[in-house]
This record gives structure tokens, C-alpha cells and sequence, in this order.
């Protein structure tokens, strides 16, 4: 799915792993396929952009979404001299003539315009690799973000979290924690975020306890598959449970925006064999398979707007909203009102 668009700030927290103080540099390479890490790490590089310039502006791009020319007008200086990132997302799969035209912008960029940065995403792997290595060459800040797989690097990320929330944690608490939630980084980015205000910076085994109580019943997750799949009134229902259950309302904010994104990814690849797709989006087949049907209900236009709306409810469960229960009943209707009737 094609973006370019200016983009908020968002208010969520950056700790985590490869958090360290961005330098202040005009290119950034970011590599690995740990999707909330990469984020973050975008994020980083956005913030330190904006704190030279607060009206710098943001425009997100795949690599291969680029045509001819186009890079030279995004890193082109704006009329009114104002600072901008340009975050190239995928540049694996660019072909060669875009993959020349960002090595040969990566080259100059020190000597171009101030107050133009640009990001290059990249996942890493053996593929695109003579771009990766060109833009190391040309003095890119190289931040990785590797998939974090084994359980050792899983339970360092949890106390990395806790930490960053100004928190500690048992090590039988933190085992709690990722038998209860699993292994996805997002859920347990929230969790511990939760875990460490609700218990006042002190998280056991029985906090985690308290925290999960209900979760078995009724998840986020349950709420965005009922969403997804349009299921208006059921999605209302285990919404309710989930609040009356205690499931916290950044965890529900989350599964939504997981879905939505997952659906958007799933429809913008096209229809392909799920396995093939799953490995080419870095993804279980069991989600693939789920997101492929749930898209058939969906249109660009009305992820676009469902993407906007999970944004959104995520800085209201976070304090933007007066009322957290009522920010996500909201969302939820808007997110039935945009699938496809």
C-alpha cells in the first residue's frame, strides 16, 4: 500500500531494545524485521529531527512505491526552508534503478541541503544487500534490529521495558509475564508498561497474576477479530467483557491496530500462496491465512481510514481521552463503519 503522508508525533514510549540517544545525522539505515523495534527506531530518528526543528515534517514511503525522480523531490529542500524526514521503508525489494538513485542521494546528503534526513529500512537479510552495504559506506547511523526469537532475549527485553518505565522485576515475575502474553514484543511492550504503573514500580508474580486475571476469557484479541470480520454487535460485547474482565485498554489498542495493520499488509501483497506470503512478510502462516479471509471485507479506502482510527485510539488510552472505555467503543464502531458493507 502506497504512503506518503506527514505524520504526528506519536506519544508512546522508546525504550526497548537499540534505544540508545540518535546522533544527529542527515542518514540513518535501519535494519532487521522486528517490526516494533524498527518502528521505534524510525521514531528516534524523527524525534531528534524535530527537536532541531519542531515543524520539521515526515513522509513515509516504500522503496518500491518510488518512481523516477520522485526521491529528488523528496529530498528536495521545502519552499519554506523546513526540515523534513523521508523514511524509505523496504528498500530490500527496490530494483536497481531505485536502489542507485537512494546510494547516490546517501552519497551527498551530507554535503545537501540542512535539515534533510533521510531513513532507509531495510530488513537485513541477504536480499538488497550491495544497498545496505552502500549506505554503511556512505556514513549511514546504522541502528539493528534483529527478530528477537530465543526466550533469554525475550525476558531482557521485559526487564528492558520495566526498567524504562522507571520499574523492576522479579525474574519469576518476568517468566509469568511471557507465558501469559507470548512472545509478540507489542504485547509485551504494553504489558510491562501497565504491570509497572499499576504496581507502583514493583512487579511479582502475583501482580502479573492480577494483571492477566480474565485474559483467558476474553483478550483485545477476541475484540479485533469480532472487528475485523465486522461483527458489529459481537465486537461491542466482548468489548464490554474485556473492560468489566480488567483487560487492560492499551492491550485492546494494540490488537486492534495489529490487525489493521496485518490486514493492510496481507491486501496490499495481493493474492498469493499464504506460505510464500508468510515468509516474504515475515509472518506466521496461521495470521497470513487469517488476515487474507478478513480482508475480503475490506477496501483501501477503508484501511486507510481504519489505520487512522487505531492511531488515534492509541494516544486516547494513553491519556489523550477523558474516557478510556468510551475511546474504544468509539473506535470500535468507526472500525465497522469502514469495512466494506
Amino acid at each position: 500500500m502506497r504512503e506518503v503522508a506527514v505524520v504526528a508525533p506519536p506519544d508512546a514510549r522508546m525504550g526497548g531494545v537499540n534505544s540508545a540517544p540518535v546522533p544527529s545525522a542527515p542518514l540513518h539505515l535501519i535494519l532487521g524485521e522486528e517490526e516494533l523495534l524498527v518502528e521505534r527506531a524510525v521514531q528516534l530518528v524523527v524525534d531528534a529531527a524535530r527537536r532541531a526543528d519542531p515543524l520539521a515534517e515526515v513522509r513515509r514511503m516504500r522503496s518500491t512505491d518510488l518512481v523516477r525522480g520522485e526521491l529528488d523531490e523528496l529530498v528536495s529542500p521545502s519552499l519554506f526552508a523546513q526540515g523534513r524526514v523521508v523514511v524509505l521503508g523496504a528498500a530490500h525489494e527496490a530494483g536497481k534503478e531505485i536502489a542507485d538513485a537512494v546510494l547516490d542521494h546517501a552519497r551527498h546528503l551530507s554535503n545537501g541541503p540542512e535539515g534533510i534526513v533521510l531513513v532507509v529500512v531495510h530488513a537485513g537479510a541477504g536480499r538488497g544487500k550491495a544497498l545496505a552495504d552502500g549506505l554503511r559506506a556512505a556514513g549511514a547511523a546504522v541502528s539493528e534490529c534483529p527478530r528477537v526469537t530465543r526466550f533469554e532475549d525475550r525476558a531482557g527485553f521485559v526487564r528492558d521495558e520495566v526498567q524504562r518505565a522507571g520499574g523492576r522485576i522479579s525474574a519469576g515475575a518476568v517468566t509469568a509475564l511471557l507465558d501469559a502474553v507470548g512472545s509478540d514484543l507489542r504485547e509485551l511492550a504494553s504489558a510491562a508498561a501497565q504491570l509497572t504503573t499499576d504496581s507502583g514500580g514493583a512487579v511479582d508474580e502475583a501482580a502479573v497474576r492480577r494483571y492477566h486475571r480474565g485474559r483467558a476469557e476474553v483478550t483485545g484479541f477476541s475484540v479485533a477479530e469480532k472487528v475485523m470480520t465486522g461483527d458489529r454487535a459481537g465486537a461491542l460485547e466482548t468489548l464490554r467483557w474485556a473492560m468489566q474482565l480488567g483487560v487492560p485498554h492499551v492491550l485492546v489498542a494494540d490488537a486492534l491496530a495489529d490487525a489493521v495493520r496485518t490486514v493492510a499488509r496481507v491486501s496490499a501483497a495481493g493474492r498469493a500462496d499464504p506460505y510464500r506470503l508468510a515468509s516474504a512478510l515475515g509472518l506466521p502462516p496461521w495470521k497470513v491465512k487469517k488476515a487474507m479471509a478478513q480482508s475480503r471485507g475490506w477496501e483501501r479506502d477503508g484501511l486507510a481510514q481504519a489505520m487512522q482510527v487505531v492511531a488515534a485510539v492509541n494516544a486516547d488510552v494513553k491519556g489523550v481521552a477523558v474516557d478510556a472505555d468510551y475511546a474504544l467503543e468509539r473506535a470500535v464502531l468507526a472500525l465497522c463503519a469502514a469495512r466494506r458493507r
